[in-house]
């Protein structure tokens, strides 16, 4: 781990990576500060822990004192303080950047692919806290426990959420990698799934002789992928059949949780003396993350209130199955973000055939932009008019979004679940006005 900086400052301190290498650093007794351009729950919860909060981005927020400038890909070019960090020729690295430098220290496990990483990063890490292996993780959510995204452990093992979009996870060098599975994703950065498979390729490659590739070798879009792979091969489907009753919803999660339940089988090459029943246990009371089909309670009128971070047509439908599979006598009310001009173009119709075909009301909200420029070729009424539109209507804003879902028709025998990567999560905890235990 660096230890030769002494104050360090984040641009974008708000992102669910960035809070959570601010609290690694901070944990390590080292002097934190960060900017974003928001209030927000991980905002105000860093300020408690001590961190510095800036609410704007000015070039006086890089003090003569910060020796260090870590920045989220979002930035741009003509943000004052980047440029002032330039100016003075400051130290700077992307936040992939400073992780691969802080976990190369480590044994690193990473767990990617398109979709679930983030569960199955939270499901590894309680494993390896309850097994008592002390480990140190960066997760994608906040843990429900901790309602925090870092853990500081005193083990050498670092489990890390590794993401693909700009191959970012190639700073990261693992000796376990696992792979949870693979599709197009990312289409304003990849041009296809060749391209996709590629840098997994590359991923693969890093992984050492005497390492770990975790992942479904049958996948079609992983054969090539793993074809030359040094490390060894674990099928995590073998381990679906061991699992245990969980609490979390799901055939994804079931997967997920074979995938975490074959890290620990990979890791009692070392830890010989490790108890696989008691990792089966550790799973069946893993209550899930913030955002990842998190509950959060009941309308005034009883229906159930859901908030799920799922952006593409494949998770969406997991977790869609996934609450009628819980309440099979209920009925769905999405209220959907879509998240970037570029996704929602690219899947479309995958958008479309699922909340029609998974759920019996959709509303749906203005495209979040996130990193991206306005595009006058897509727009969310689109979208609308795909799913068809005695099942969907388009809400131009969150209060009519809200005021739409307070219907006193949707009652006690509906779901209400707010979806995409955006802020929708707000909606649900407007509505959300009694909270079930």
């Amino acid at each position: 781990m660096i230890i030769d900086f002494k104050k360090i400052h984040f641009i974008g301190i708000g992102g669910i990576g960035m809070s959570a290498l601010a609290r690694l650093f901070k944990s390590r007794g080292l002097e934190v500060s960060g900017s974003d351009m928001s209030r927000s729950e991980i905002t105000d919860a860093l300020e408690k822990e001590g961190i510095k909060i800036f609410l704007s981005q000015v070039a006086e927020n890089i003090s003569d004192d910060i020796d260090c400038v870590i920045y989220t890909i979002a930035v741009k070019g003509d943000n004052p303080e980047f440029a002032e960090v330039k100016k003075r020729g400051l130290p700077i690295f992307t936040y992939a950047e400073m992780l691969g430098q802080v976990s190369s220290d480590y044994y690193t496990i990473a767990i990617s692919g398109t979709h679930g990483k983030t569960t199955t990063t939270a499901m590894t890490t309680k494993i390896f806290q309850d097994l008592n292996l002390k480990p140190n993780a960066i997760v994608g959510s906040l843990l429900s426990e901790s309602k925090s995204n870092f853990v500081s452990g005193e083990s050498n093992y670092f489990i890390v959420e590794a993401c693909e979009y700009g191959r970012s996870f190639h700073n990261l060098s693992p000796k376990i990698l696992v792979i949870t599975n693979l599709e197009e994703d990312h289409l304003d950065y990849y041009a296809d799934l060749a391209e996709i498979q590629g840098a997994f390729k590359e991923m693969v490659q890093k992984v050492p002789a005497d390492g770990f590739i975790i992942c479904d070798p049958e996948d079609e879009n992983l054969k090539t992928v793993i074809n030359e792979a040094k490390g060894q091969i674990i099928n995590y489907k073998k381990y679906v059949e061991e699992l245990p009753h969980l609490f979390v919803p799901g055939g994804h999660n079931r997967q997920n949780a074979a995938a975490a339940l074959a890290v620990i089988e990979a890791v009692k090459n070392i830890e010989t003396e490790i108890d696989i029943n008691a990792a089966k246990e550790s799973l069946k009371s893993f209550k899930g993350t913030w955002r990842r089909l998190e509950f959060k309670g009941e309308t005034i009128n009883g229906a159930l209130v859901y908030d799920d971070y799922a952006h593409h047509p494949s998770e969406i439908k997991s977790s869609l199955l996934a609450l009628k599979e819980k309440y099979s006598d209920k009925k769905i009310l999405v209220i959907f973000q879509p998240h970037l001009y570029s996704r929602t173009k690219s899947f479309l119709e995958g958008f479309a055939e699922v909340l029609r075909q998974f759920s019996d009301r959709v509303i749906v909200l203005p495209i979040y932009a996130a990193r991206e420029k306005p595009d006058g070729t897509i727009d969310s009424m689109m979208l609308v008019e795909k799913i068809y539109e005695d099942k969907a209507e388009h809400a131009d804003n969150f209060f009519e979004a809200t005021k739409l879902s307070l219907d006193k028709m949707i009652g006690t025998d509906w779901i209400i679940v707010t979806v995409g990567a955006g802020d929708v999560s707000r909606i649900s905890n407007m509505l959300a006005l009694t909270i079930v235990e």
